[in-house]
């Protein structure tokens, strides 16, 4: 399925991970004590600027900070667009 979003310049399309719902020791978290993700899987990226070239590619499985980015809900799906220059790593 191709996706209808297209980032612009150095924007990233990341489709973050799902939160935990449960602790290593068995416990279930609730819907309000769940802390947001900040790890997921990039499913579109911007061509870049000039004088930028794009790091990330569609695939990549990158950490971003915690307040990084902006949420959206596409076709029933929760994305975050940001900045390549928001990722701090790919995994």
């Amino acid at each position: 399925m191709a996706l209808k979003i297209q980032p612009l310049a150095d924007r990233v399309l990341v489709q973050p991970e799902e939160a935990e719902t449960k602790t290593a020791s068995g416990l279930y978290i609730p819907d309000s004590a769940k802390e947001k993700p900040q790890q997921g899987k990039v499913v579109a990226v911007g061509k870049g600027k000039e004088d930028h070239k794009m790091t990330v590619k569609v695939g990549d499985t990158v950490l971003y900070g915690k307040y990084a980015g902006s949420e959206l809900k596409f076709d029933g799906n929760d994305y975050m667009i940001m900045r390549e220059d928001d990722i701090l790593a790919i995994i």
